[in-house]
């Protein structure tokens, strides 16, 4: 594997088979030291030049300014795209063969990352046993700031460990800053089993991006509020995860087309789209939709192979399970002899 930032001629620490194509482990300490001086020279934590009397605008202008801010975080998005390319391509490796999505992150990073992975099991039925979301304070602090939590490095590792992580996992690590202790420790710990780390941090440079096997770093700058990095900051890591998150799930083949075809029917706007998604794949009448889906019981993949190739429920699924979940292949495959 090419690191995006420099050169990879390390060592193999994993005690696990790594999938093919992933940079072997480096040591590294358990969490790099973080300075006043260190975090006074962020970015994310500098006076916004363009905002100096930002308390004097009026409301007007105050939204405008706040609004048009924002416009950064797209743009630090679109330059890491490389970035992000190689780690969704690295990380289908791990997950085509059963690994987990792990997130770990503190305060609003935490936040984001805890969204983004709950919210892959309605949107493509992806496991709940192959989710973790990990945030510095635990459950509380997505309700309750809990900020003293994040320097808590040893938390970090003892919540790795009681996950269970592994060679085969994905660690998404998340941390504005990029200096923050329970994060960089979570990373070191992967790391030295053999995990992949990607790093998604705000400021270039930082202990993360050097830290993580795949760093992706968003250059958004000072913020309109200085060091308020819920705001654009926030704003670009979540663009990257649903990005990044959705990449996978289409590598995945949870989707045909553009048509999200592995959903969960867990109410009835899921139910309305099941069926219309499965319209839609078949040209077929809203009652054969129907029908289909109640024989595949709900699952929009089947019920459009039964459809599209005149097949039984039970032969439909064993067809898409031997094309590896892969609706598009099992299509081009045919019905079986």
């Amino acid at each position: 594997m090419t690191r995006p930032d420099g050169p990879t001629d390390a060592p193999t620490l994993s005690a696990s088979p790594v999938p093919t194509g992933v940079r072997p482990q480096r040591p590294e300490p358990s969490a790099p030291d973080t300075t006043l001086s260190d975090t006074a020279l962020l970015a994310t934590e500098q006076p916004s030049p363009l905002h100096p009397d930002l308390d004097l605008l009026s409301t007007p202008d105050l939204i405008a300014a706040l609004t048009d801010d924002q416009f950064s975080a797209l743009r630090a998005v679109q330059a890491a795209a490389p970035a992000l390319a190689l780690a969704a391509d690295l990380a289908v490796e791990r997950l085509a063969l059963g690994g987990r999505l792990v997130y770990l992150g503190a305060g609003t990073s935490g936040r984001l990352g805890v969204l983004d992975g709950v919210e892959l099991l309605p949107t493509f039925s992806w496991p709940p046993e192959r989710l973790v979301t990990l945030i510095a304070g635990g459950e509380r602090a997505m309700f309750r700031a809990a900020e003293g939590a994040e320097d808590d490095g040893a938390a970090a590792v003892s919540d790795l460990e009681r996950e269970g992580l592994n060679a085969g996992d994905v660690l998404i690590a998340l941390a504005a800053s990029g200096t923050t202790p329970y994060v960089l420790s979570g990373v070191s710990y992967a790391n030295r089993l053999g995990a992949l780390s990607i790093g998604i941090s705000n400021n270039p440079g930082s202990p993360l991006l050097r830290l993580a096997q795949v760093p992706i770093a968003l250059d958004t700058g000072p913020e309109a509020i200085s060091g308020s990095t819920r705001l654009k900051a926030g704003t670009a890591q979540k663009i990257t995860l649903n990005t990044l998150s959705s990449t996978l799930m289409v590598r995945l083949h949870k989707v045909y087309g553009n048509l999200m075809v592995d959903l969960q029917v867990t109410n009835l706007k899921l139910r309305k789209r099941a069926l219309r998604l499965t319209m839609l794949a078949t040209g077929s009448p809203q009652e054969n939709a129907e029908n289909a889906l109640e024989e595949a019981q709900d699952q929009v993949k089947t019920a459009i192979l039964m459809l599209r190739l005149n097949l039984s429920a039970p032969t439909a699924q064993t067809v898409l399970t031997q094309a590896g979940g892969s609706l598009r292949a099992a299509l081009e495959g045919g019905a079986p002899e």
